[in-house]
């Protein structure tokens, strides 16, 4: 049987900022509909890591590829088109439009700027996903901050994307909102594959087939949650420190 070919894998991938090597020759894979997390103490380089998958910042040396094509070098709308949706650690939705309004403008992005068929009904099956039907004629700065988080998640799922990357999702939600995101994800993974970062140990713990932990910009260990669970450097490093970072 020919071997399946992960669906995201860095090599040696490297981000220096100044003296500090936030991400530093980091060899990772992924695999297509895995949900993956990526938890670490503050300053660890994961946020850094999945910047440079979905373009935001370039690496100073290795390289990203999705689905067997290098991708290193290609600007971030143009990693969206190729299938890669990444949500944000803090909110960046536009606060003086409506929620129907920011989930539109990211359609519009796979869309094009002639494809609006099927655009309205793109729109609104993202808002239901996340459960903001009801009020997607609200402007997103009279949402909830747990609110606006859904809101940034049916904007990357409005990009239909192959890879969704989620930093911190369930930061300001309540107990049941975090509930429901973690059977929203659970429904995701049906379709798409999930990388996110989180500091709620039992989302992760829940969520994930498979866990990083990274360190000082290296990956320290990867795993199960039973095999993190009982991995001594990650809880010397990480688990049960309270970090989020």
């Amino acid at each position: 049987m020919a071997a399946v070919t992960p669906l995201l894998v860095t090599r040696g991938l490297s981000r220096q900022f100044g003296g500090l090597k936030a991400v530093d020759a980091v060899d990772f894979e992924l695999q297509q509909g895995e949900i993956r997390a990526i938890i670490g103490p503050n300053g660890a380089g994961k946020t850094t890591f999945v910047s440079l998958v979905c373009g935001r910042v370039l690496p100073s040396s290795g390289r990203v590829e999705f689905d067997g094509a290098d991708i290193s070098r290609l600007p971030p709308h143009r990693r969206t088109r190729l299938g890669i949706a990444y949500t944000f650690q803090i909110t960046s939705v536009f606060l003086n439009l409506s929620a129907y309004d920011n989930v539109a403008l990211a359609a519009q992005r796979r869309h094009g700027a002639s494809g609006s068929a099927g655009l309205d009904a793109d729109v609104r099956a993202a808002l239901a996903r996340v459960g903001l039907s009801d009020r997607s004629e609200e402007l997103a700065r009279n949402l909830s901050y747990g609110h606006q988080r859904l809101l940034e998640i049916a904007m990357g799922l409005a990009l239909k994307p192959r890879l969704l990357i989620l930093d911190e999702p369930t930061q300001g939600l309540s107990d049941g909102e975090i509930a429901n995101f973690v059977a929203l994800v659970r429904e995701i993974a049906a379709e798409a594959t999930v990388l996110l970062i989180e500091h709620n140990m039992h989302v992760v713990m829940e969520l994930a087939q498979k866990i990083t932990v990274m360190n000082f910009g290296r990956i320290l260990a990867e795993g199960t949650p039973a095999d993190i669970r009982a991995n001594t450097a990650v809880q010397d490093a990480y688990l049960g420190t309270g970090s989020d970072g």
